[in-house]
């Protein structure tokens, strides 16, 4: 565990574009099964490449591209271990990867973007990927 007041700028970088954090098992299961549309969720994370190409790319990709999800949730490895195992329930068959990106249409992982995909990778090449899947799998009625 990370001591708190040192998350809260890695924390504020999703959610103040508009990212819900999930912090317990409860709040991930409710909005797993509650969410219609789709939703994107990033498993956050301490590391450089979350600092320097995951969360940069999420938001560059999110304010570039012409569709969006319906929602967008965070939870954070290494900080809420209990939120963060549950969401990795649902991001199975994948196995844990921190930082990393899905993507769920009607509650199916339909796109995952794993940390050997962002390692080594800039940020421009995460908000690429991710917005070429964001108009696969997006409604474009939400732009």
């Amino acid at each position: 565990m990370y001591p708190p007041h040192l998350l809260v700028p890695m924390r504020e970088d999703l959610t103040s574009v508009g990212f819900q954090e999930l912090t317990t098992p409860d709040e991930v299961v409710e909005t797993m099964e509650s969410t219609k549309g789709t939703m994107l969720v990033v498993v956050n994370s301490v590391c450089g490449c979350a600092a320097g190409a995951a969360r940069p790319g999420v938001k560059a990709a999110l304010a570039n591209s012409q569709v969006k999800p319906d929602k967008l949730v965070t939870v954070f490895a290494g900080a809420d271990l209990d939120a963060t195992a549950k969401m990795r329930e649902f991001l199975l068959p994948y196995p844990p990867s921190s930082p990393s990106i899905g993507i769920f249409k009607d509650g199916e992982l339909v796109h995952f973007i794993e940390r050997h995909h962002i390692e080594g990778r800039s940020a421009q090449m995460i908000a690429q990927h991710l917005e070429m899947a964001l108009e696969e799998f997006c409604d474009p009625a939400n732009a």
